[in-house]
């Protein structure tokens, strides 16, 4: 037996490495998503304005809700389902450029404050807002060196509005606006046509040393302020920059703001195609691959479990039935045997668990079709709001297989309202979704951030679920409920048997909680990527990770469930349906508690409503993710179940 264990094994472990080695190149392998745009010298290049973002109060303003500097008409560009759901407000700005033409010391307007606009300007650079801006596709960055000299440097999305500080020698704080931004543009040329691509477009606010981390300039100019009006303080014509000897610019009532830019080109070696790389690069790829081996590690563990007990059940059980060697292995082994007339009873609340596992199954397709196309490197990083769309657009279409699976289940549980069932499985986990988002979004309305789902796009969600999921929901049970029935290996007695006491260990919360442990410990270092990713603004293109972690997920899943399910069983507890789906679900509670332990150490969330909005979106993600695990688990039991009993010949 033990032969046999080790050449099982074996195998498994070849498998997980050609997994790796397949997706080690995949991890961050995109398709460019639009075609690329040349430019010969002298084209004007517009600066698109998105949406003020901050990682304290996590709510997106546009960019014109703060009395910056305005075009003469603000042209709103078409937005993405997607793009509306996350809050981006794609506008035309008064930013432009002229193709490897340098500028410095641009103008682009002036403003008095007045207290209301100092208001809010103040407000902003208290929640630490950042100005993001797009050029050619290409978000704005703010490059930040690492601690290794020799390394690449970071890029931080988006330039903060402004900051708060002190003057030398004060102990006053101030806010400063970052008023004079140096722009760089990266070009790649094509030596043949002299034409070129934008491969990089990064910003440094001015550095002053009159404050303590101050990056603003008070501009000045002699006489009365005109549209020709020369500054002092920095002059193209005189190829006078600005200098440190400067002050900054203050932001109170009544102050005067004069916004300028430089703007510098620089040619690069990096060509078009490959322009997201910098931004995508992964600096600690090792601490994913710790997480990937501390995973798979857990992964050969529950499969020597797993194969243990089948070898154990099938190979000596089964093939032995009525050669048992001693009276000690009678008593250990014959357990699971001895409730074979009860393991496929109907458990309570049997249409529910049809609902639950209707539901896992659409949210598994989705999420499986969804990482398929991300590691072929379909959705593009440049589409903004892409993964979004594509995932809800999945979800809908998904909602045949839900509908398909829930009525599958009903009908072996001898149901035969297979439309009640196909409108609880449509209705129940979105709706309960709906609420929780209409609530939330009506937390973001109040603050008037652009964060809130308009009425339309509202509709749009609406007439998603109403017009095609639920109508593919009742096809797929129409369809699911025509199939023959699934009939059980074993005949069910009409009297249900007597569960003995059962040990401390195998009392229900007990086994249901310890279930849940190890399919979280294999993706939490993972999930701390991905809230990272969303609570903090940051690049995230681990795709090829994320699909090696995902497809440990389900097998941990599926392994756990089966070796408490086979306890479960030699106890001759054979309530197992439940169970089976509570165990690996039980996961998502140890995801939400982590979610509630990042909040708390590595947010700065200060507002009563961002925290709101926090752990209610953290509360569906928690919800779906219960669902999608007990999914796995449920059908792995399933599986299980029927194998072995199916196998053991009975009087």
């Amino acid at each position: 037996m033990g032969r046999t264990r080790r050449s099982l094994l074996i195998p498994s472990l070849i498998c997980a490495i050609s997994l790796l080695l397949t997706f080690h190149n995949a991890s961050s392998f995109y398709l460019p998503g639009v075609a690329p745009e040349d430019f010969q010298k002298g084209d004007l290049l517009s600066v698109k304005v998105n949406k003020l973002t901050s990682t304290k109060t996590q709510l997106p303003y546009s960019f014109y809700s703060v009395p910056f500097c305005r075009p003469e008409n603000i042209i709103d560009s078409r937005e993405n389902l997607g793009e509306v759901l996350r809050g981006d407000r794609i506008e035309n700005s008064p930013f432009t450029f002229k193709m490897r033409e340098p500028e410095m010391c641009h103008v682009v307007c002036r403003l008095v404050l007045d207290d209301k606009t100092a208001k809010e300007f103040k407000e902003k650079i208290e929640d630490e807002y950042r100005v993001n801006m797009i050029l050619d596709n290409l978000p704005l960055v703010v490059p930040v060196r690492r601690l290794e000299q020799e390394a690449p440097p970071a890029y931080q999305q988006g330039v903060y509005i402004g900051v708060k500080g002190q003057y030398a020698g004060s102990k006053d704080e101030k806010h400063f606006i970052h008023n004079h931004l140096t722009f760089t543009v990266k070009y790649h040329r094509d030596l043949q046509t002299d034409s070129a691509r934008i491969v990089g477009f990064e910003v440094m606010p001015f550095r002053t040393d009159m404050a303590d981390n101050i990056s603003s300039v008070k501009h000045e100019y002699d006489g009365k302020w005109a549209d020709n009006t020369r500054l002092t303080t920095c002059d193209p014509h005189a190829k006078r920059t600005v200098s440190n000897s400067n002050s900054p610019q203050e932001v109170e009532a009544n102050q005067e703001i004069i916004f300028t830019y430089d703007v510098e080109f620089q040619e690069s070696d990096v060509k078009w195609a490959s322009r997201w790389d910098a931004y995508l690069l992964m600096a600690d790829d090792q601490i994913h691959w710790f997480s990937i081996v501390n995973s798979l590690m857990i992964v050969l563990f529950l499969s020597g479990m797993v194969a243990m007990i089948m070898l154990r059940t099938l190979y000596r059980d089964i093939s032995k039935y009525n050669e048992l060697e001693t009276q000690e292995e009678a008593q250990e082994e014959t357990g699971w045997k001895l409730v074979h007339s009860d393991v496929f009873r109907p458990p309570s609340n049997s249409d529910l668990l049809c609902v639950y596992v209707g539901t896992g199954v659409q949210f598994f397709g989705m999420m499986l079709v969804t990482m398929m196309f991300a590691v072929l490197g379909f959705l593009s990083p440049s589409n903004r709001g892409g993964l979004m769309t594509a995932m809800l657009l999945l979800w809908v279409f998904m909602g045949l297989f839900a509908g398909y699976s829930a009525s599958r289940l009903y009908k072996m549980f001898k149901g035969t309202e297979w439309k009640r069932i196909a409108l609880r499985t449509a209705f129940l986990f979105p709706a309960t979704v709906f609420v929780i988002f209409f609530v939330l979004n009506a937390l973001i309305w109040g603050q008037k951030s652009s964060g809130a789902v308009p009425f339309g796009t509202m509709f749009a969600l609406v007439f998603l679920w109403f017009g095609i999921s639920v109508p593919l929901v009742f096809v797929g049970s129409y369809v699911g409920f025509r199939k023959p029935t699934i009939e059980d290996p074993v005949k069910t007695n009409k009297i249900p048997r007597q569960i003995p006491e059962q040990a401390w260990y195998m009392n229900p919360i007990f086994s249901v909680l310890i279930g849940g442990i190890l399919p979280f410990g294999a993706v939490f270092i993972e999930l701390f990527f991905i809230l990272t990713s969303i609570w903090l603004n940051q690049f995230y293109y681990l795709f090829g990770f994320l699909f090696i972690v995902f497809v440990i997920l389900i097998v941990t899943c599926a392994e756990i469930t089966i070796v408490l399910c086979y306890f479960q069983l030699c106890s001759e507890d054979y309530l197992w349906w439940w169970r089976s789906y509570l165990t690996s679900g039980s996961s998502a509670l140890y995801l939400f508690l982590y979610a509630t332990f990042y909040f708390f150490t590595k947010l700065d969330i200060t507002k009563p409503v961002s925290g709101i909005l926090y752990f209610g979106y953290m509360l569906i993600a928690s919800y779906a993710f219960f669902v999608l695990t007990g999914t796995i688990g449920f059908y792995a039991c399933f599986w299980f179940t029927r194998l072995i009993y199916s196998s053991v010949k009975i009087d």
